[in-house]
């Protein structure tokens, strides 16, 4: 009954328009891992949405969303994220859970980010200096501060010898004016008081969800090669946003996720450092980032463009047991006499048709380019499949020969309706499912189990 939404490129390819596309079926949205690095943009009759913590669900009333356990939160850049959406119209009020065992962002995590960053000099990852990464090492090297922890309000508990220890070490790294941790402590405490009402146990809610036949879509940030385990390592995010990472990041067992849905650009973007083998430079990059607005939601930085990667994205099909892809900004396309298609890669006198795990390798690979012909008849706005022009039909068919999976929806513009549903597909037969509608009684409430 449930479904997945996992990004099968470097992140960018659309999951928060898919998302919300696909939240009429369900009752419950939730999030499972990343921070508000990522930035998932919806837009709905003209008005622009841009979401980096909240789930993409939160747009629909009556649905509740669930930020788990895997993803690291600022508190500040969420109450900032609940103020916007109130000013446009969009009250979060009781529809959200927060786990209590989600770790915290603190300010002292953006300070070493920017520190690391600037130690790399030539070899930095690109990183938001958001304060992710390190809050990230906070939880494996176990000295991270949860949810959970900042109800102590006690001077000589655990919350308070956390952030003086942690501060101190920030102070001892960065040298110069030092942080105060009574200072932050004081914020930390007034954080909680607000965030107290929305957090609980997500595990325990889930399960009890799914007891009661309510539906859920889980939802990812960044993309599979963003992954800290398959990505392209060390150019990489610090969660897994592969589809492993939502049973650890959410608390709930396999047999829940049922379908996985992957989300892919009819090119290819990346944002930050690393290889990126089909990448564009000149007149032929700037046209897909200008045509495509590539442009990053949460740091408004130029995303790098290159043609489709299909040995990219038939990796993300086995890593994360794609059932079917979702293809987003076809329109980018419209009016090209021709359309390059990577479908392998050459490295030296080498044909590879795998993705390579290492950087060096993959940095040093030359595309094997399938070239098709393009359409002059525009796509943008297209709402019904049979009315795309035949080359475009064409090369959607070519993306499923190499990629394994069907295409089962198709974007042809920003707007939530610009959007086909494949007759037939995956989502058309998963939307046939009819969810609970949210005015059936719910299953206890976000607080049942909290800390």
């Amino acid at each position: 009954m449930n479904i997945a939404v996992i990004g099968a490129q470097w992140g960018d390819e659309g999951k928060g328009k898919v998302v919300d596309l696909l939240t009429p079926n369900v009752s419950i949205v939730a999030r499972y891992q990343g921070g508000h690095n990522a930035g998932h943009t919806v837009r709905v009759g003209g008005a622009e949405f841009i979401l980096h913590l909240l789930p993409s669900g939160i747009l629909h009333p009556g649905v509740r969303c669930v930020i788990g356990n895997g993803v690291v939160i600022d508190p500040v850049a969420l109450f900032s994220e609940i103020e916007t959406l109130a000013a446009q119209g969009v009250e979060v009020g009781d529809r959200l859970l927060i786990s209590d065992r989600a770790h915290v962002i603190l300010p002292y995590h953006r300070d070493l980010e920017a520190l690391s960053e600037a130690r790399r000099g030539d070899q930095r990852i690109g990183t938001t200096s958001r304060g992710i990464g390190p809050t990230y090492e906070d939880k494996a090297g176990r000295r991270g501060i949860r949810v959970a922890d900042l109800g102590d309000a006690s001077e000589d508990g655990f919350l308070a010898s956390a952030i003086r220890a942690n501060v101190s070490a920030r102070n001892e790294a960065l040298g110069g004016p030092e942080a105060d941790w009574r200072a932050l402590h004081a914020e930390v405490r007034a954080a909680w008081r607000r965030l107290a009402g929305w957090v609980g146990d997500a595990s325990v809610f889930l399960a009890r969800a799914f007891e009661a036949g309510e539906r859920v879509l889980l939802e990812g940030a960044q993309g599979t090669l963003l992954d800290i385990d398959h990505g392209t390592y060390p150019f990489v995010t610090s969660s897994n946003a592969t589809v492993g990472g939502i049973c650890t990041g959410l608390g709930i067992g396999p047999r829940a996720v049922g379908s996985v849905l992957g989300i892919a650009k009819a090119y290819t973007t990346r944002v930050g450092e690393g290889p990126l083998p089909t990448e564009l430079h000149g007149a032929e990059g700037d046209l897909l980032r200008e045509s495509g607005r590539e442009y990053g939601a949460s740091t408004g930085r130029p995303r790098r463009c290159g043609w489709y990667d299909a040995v990219a994205v038939r990796y993300a099909v086995r890593v994360n047991g794609l059932d079917a892809l979702a293809v987003t900004k076809l329109d980018v396309l419209d009016g090209l006499d021709e359309i390059p298609l990577c479908t392998a890669y050459r490295h030296g006198e080498g044909l590879l048709t795998e993705f390579p795990a290492s950087p060096a390798i993959l940095a040093g690979c030359r595309p094997v380019y399938e070239r098709l012909p393009g359409w002059s008849r525009p796509t943008a706005g297209v709402r019904r499949y049979g009315d795309l022009p035949p080359e475009a039909r064409a090369y959607l068919a070519r993306i499923e020969a190499l990629s394994g999976v069907p295409v089962a929806i198709i974007s042809t513009g920003s707007d939530r309706a610009d959007t086909i549903l494949v007759r037939g597909g995956l989502v058309d037969r998963w939307q046939a499912g009819r969810a609970r509608p949210v005015s059936q009684p719910r299953p206890p409430a976000f607080n049942a189990g909290s800390s």
